[in-house]
């Protein structure tokens, strides 16, 4: 049987993001590493498959696809009689506010926390010097507020979208896996809710599976 093949290093959220999903859905992959130190994704061999030179990119026999959520939206779809339910597709409306809040994700809380990970890791990583406290500062306020947004929201269901995990919930665990890991954890960590809530996404089987490869560590700016 052909399983699915996904390019990329584990350490990346964007790629743990993809993981999470093939394993809430139970299904079969080949994990291809690739080198990020070594600029791996920069080869024109990878370029053929993602042009802007990010991982993760997935090959399921004749289709090729780049960019993590379009991704799992794809692996749902496929799958979406296996494992986790995880688009709510049987019904219009559930489906609508996972998308909802699928948005919510990519366009409001990705933006800050992806902001203040690249500076406490990537930075120091690749050599650049020290984090910008100000970039830090800056995206530390915007992702306070999604994240009172995020308290108001589940004080009315268990997860983003409604009473059951979805890719809504899903697509956040990578980023806050590493965000807890800084001394800023107590932006979680004071929201009794969202405490609540990406506690439950941690301990899940899935989860567990992955976040072993997520190792870097944060510096403590």
């Amino acid at each position: 049987m052909v399983v699915m093949k996904v390019y990329g290093d584990e350490m990346s959220a964007c790629v743990a993001r993809v993981l999470l999903c093939l394993h809430e859905k139970n299904t079969e992959f080949e994990l291809v590493p690739v080198n990020l130190f070594a600029r791996h994704h920069k080869l024109p061999s990878y370029l053929s498959m993602n042009p802007f030179g990010q991982v993760p990119v997935l090959q399921d026999e004749d289709l090729t696809l780049f960019e993590s959520r379009a991704i799992t939206a794809y692996i749902a779809e496929k799958h979406k009689d296996k494992g986790t339910d995880l688009t709510r597709h049987k019904d219009s409306k559930e489906a609508a506010i996972v998308k909802l809040w699928s948005e919510v994700e990519a366009h409001h809380f990705n933006p800050a926390i992806s902001a203040v990970i690249h500076q406490l890791i990537v930075v120091p990583l690749q050599g650049e010097g020290s984090p910008d406290a100000t970039i830090v500062e800056e995206n530390l306020k915007k992702l306070e507020k999604v994240l009172d947004v995020y308290e108001e929201r589940l004080t009315k269901a268990k997860y983003l979208a409604g009473d059951t995990y979805t890719l809504a919930d899903l697509h956040h665990a990578p980023y806050i896996y590493y965000f807890m890991k800084t001394s800023h954890a107590g932006l979680v960590n004071d929201r009794p809710k969202v405490k609540a809530w990406w506690e439950d996404l941690c301990s899940r089987p899935a989860f567990v599976k992955v976040s072993p490869g997520l190792t870097v560590e944060p510096t403590t700016n």
